[in-house]
């Protein structure tokens, strides 16, 4: 038998389940992050987040008419702590570099599937230009963005949408650490999190915290 809720009832349900995220404990932020479809909140046309790192801080700034639907679920991980403590896997030098699969393999796993849509092809991909990875499928852009460390135009006609460029700490991002290359495993990463990047890649360089600029 399917049991039908009102708003008022949903409503309820969440209100209940936070008094008792509160009454034991329980960090909230991680659990919002266990449930893609509540961050769904649009961004401002024009939005700057700022990324403490263990290299230094950068700021990209994005803008929402070259990606809506990039530009949203980035504001969204940004905002929602997604990116804390996650660490920048994939170090290609002259291409780019990625990040964006979260420590905690317990929250990433609630994003496997939580696609977005592609967008309409718009900027292209040069240097400092910040992008979400996708598979070769349509639609498959979820949690992982990259930076670009040259102009990468041959992405483009792939599907690589840019949503923002880095406008503050490029050389930062340029000096982020590349010794492990394309080594470390993603689907290791998915399933073990930082518990494995800490054992067998310990001088990853990593995000502390990212925030959006007020």
């Amino acid at each position: 038998m399917i049991v039908r809720l009102s708003g008022m009832a949903i409503a309820a349900v969440l209100v209940a389940t936070v008094a008792f995220a509160q009454g034991t404990g329980v960090d909230l932020s991680k659990a919002k992050l266990r449930t893609p479809t509540a961050l769904t909140e649009q961004a401002p046309a024009t939005y700057k987040a700022k990324f403490d790192t263990s290299k230094g801080a950068f700021v990209i700034e994005v803008h929402r008419d070259w990606s809506p639907k990039g530009a949203d679920r980035f504001f969204n991980l940004v905002k929602n702590g997604f990116f804390d403590d996650t660490r920048f896997f994939r170090v290609v030098p002259d291409f780019m570099v990625q990040f964006g699969i979260n420590g905690d393999p317990a929250i990433q796993k609630n994003w496997a599937t939580a696609n977005i849509q592609d967008d309409p092809k718009g900027q292209s991909n040069k240097k400092g230009y910040v992008t979400f990875a996708k598979t070769g499928a349509p639609n498959s852009r979820s949690t992982q963005v990259f930076v670009n460390f040259k102009d990468n135009g041959f992405l483009d006609a792939q599907g690589f949408t840019p949503f923002g460029q880095v406008v503050s700490g490029m050389e930062i991002v340029e000096h982020i650490n590349s010794q492990y290359g394309e080594k470390p495993n993603q689907g290791s990463i998915q399933s073990e999190g930082n518990a494995y990047l800490n054992k067998d890649f310990p001088k990853l360089d990593f995000v502390k915290k990212a925030t959006i600029e007020k």
